[in-house]
């Protein structure tokens, strides 16, 4: 079975349309619909039904979508991988990373650059833990440096370091006097927390257990750079990776250390352990990796 022709089946199913697939192939109708025969014949059996309006697919049909589907992915990655096998020193890197590392990861990037002046570089934020495999498996992302913690086989996760999870709120709450704050304090104020799929939510949510507590959440937001605008207004207290808060001060928003021996988290460096990495992704891992010792 030609790769050619599974690729024809797949862009008709995806389409919904022999007409439409055609053009997306750029092959006449005509000859995508002798294609999709010759097909059927060889295999011996009808893979989509057709009328005059609509096609769907057989039993058969449904079974060896799925599988082409995974033979056309492990093609495409087949074919990237050989194009960087060639580019020793050059080409790009893809990069998947979550909203705390942008004060460090200049810094990797600054040391890399020098060795590996000519490659590429693209970031991209990859936040929840089903994200982070499907851009690994896809090779939408070379490496992802994510605070989820993945455990699949295909994949490497390596731990780079830990940080503590601190309370931020408005500069004129009154908290902001107290010495010592426990999360027994909080339940009462408007929280604002990560949605459901976030690694730092379940985190934050079973300190709170822990102590016997539940927060009053108010807000639930995918970015930690939506949380600080919404401190900044005064509208919620809020529990953020003590990272995101270096760099420039914003003095309408003040950090206090909560007493919760779990609010902490770790960032690790995840990529596909069998995957050739070309040499310049490997030197990116050792990068990141020494530059945390």
């Amino acid at each position: 079975m030609e790769l050619k022709k599974l690729n024809y089946f797949v862009t008709i199913v995806d389409q919904m349309s022999f007409s439409k697939a055609a053009e997306k192939l750029h092959i006449s109708q005509p000859s995508l619909s002798k294609a999709m025969k010759n097909m059927e014949s060889e295999l011996g059996f009808q893979l989509i039904e057709r009328d005059t309006r609509n096609i769907r697919l057989t039993e058969a049909g449904e079974i060896l979508y799925d599988r082409a589907l995974h033979l056309l992915l492990e093609m495409e990655i087949v074919n990237k991988e050989m194009q960087e096998v060639k580019l020793v020193g050059k080409g790009e890197i893809r990069l998947g990373m979550i909203e705390s590392v942008k004060h460090w990861i200049p810094k990797v990037l600054s040391q890399y650059n020098k060795k590996f002046p000519e490659v590429n570089i693209t970031l991209t934020e990859v936040l929840s833990g089903e994200d982070v495999k499907t851009s690994l498996r896809k090779y939408e992302t070379h490496a992802v440096i994510t605070n989820q913690l993945v455990k699949e086989i295909d994949i490497e996760t390596i731990p780079l370091y830990n940080e503590k999870l601190v309370l931020v709120l408005h500069e004129s709450h009154p908290l902001v006097e107290s010495d010592v704050i426990s999360l027994n304090m909080l339940e009462k104020e408007p929280f604002i927390i990560s949605t459901k799929g976030f690694q730092t939510r379940e985190g934050i949510l079973r300190a709170f257990e822990l102590e016997g507590a539940t927060p009053t959440i108010k807000y639930e937001i995918e970015r930690f750079e939506t949380v600080l605008s919404l401190v900044r207004e005064n509208l919620g207290i809020a529990i953020i990776p003590e990272n995101y808060l270096q760099g420039p001060s914003d003095y309408a928003i003040r950090s206090r250390t909560i007493t919760s021996s779990v609010l902490e988290r770790t960032v690790y460096l995840t990529f596909m352990k069998n995957r050739y990495l070309s040499p310049s992704i490997q030197a990116f891992i050792t990068e990141t990796r020494g530059f945390f010792g």
